[in-house]
């Protein structure tokens, strides 16, 4: 059986969307969607945590679905930015589990994460599928994917 593992930029997933559809991603579907494919070995969803209530029952309910649910502090900085992404505990993530499943799926449209794509599938030959928010995904990235997904209404809460 196919073993997969998800990786979710929570973040970049929720603004994609809130951009795009006004509307959040409906991450319960996107489960059903992939647990016909395979099996999920593992699912890690990584967010920034600012304290936030209606955020914790969103990892609550992430938590819920099967997702392992990673969390860095939010940090203003004194001139005003903020900082707070995943990019390279992603990374790392994917790499490590890149060994033992045959397919990773990647839910971002981070250009970023191009490079990683095209390691893990010429060293550990995975399967590299992306979810991405069209024109919101790097062609880089959709491009490095063994296949891409748009997300789109039928994802959408």
């Amino acid at each position: 059986m196919n073993k997969i593992a998800i990786f979710v930029d929570v973040q970049n997933i929720y603004y994609t969307t809130r951009e795009t559809y006004g509307r959040q991603f409906n991450y319960h579907k996107l489960w059903q969607r992939i647990g016909c494919t395979g099996e999920i070995v593992s699912a890690t969803a990584y967010a920034i945590d600012r304290g936030d209530s209606r955020q914790e029952k969103f990892q609550t309910a992430l938590k819920h679905i099967g997702f392992d649910v990673k969390l860095k502090p939010f940090i203003q900085r004194s001139d005003g930015s903020a900082k707070g992404d995943w990019d390279v505990g992603i990374t790392i993530d994917v790499m490590d589990a890149a060994r033992e499943i045959d397919t990773v799926v990647l839910l971002s449209g981070d250009g970023d994460f191009d490079l990683l794509l095209r390691k893990i599938r010429q060293d550990f030959d995975v399967d590299a599928i992306v979810y991405g928010v069209p024109g919101l995904t790097a062609n880089s990235l959709i491009n490095e994917a063994t296949s891409f997904y748009p997300i789109d209404q039928d994802l959408l809460l």
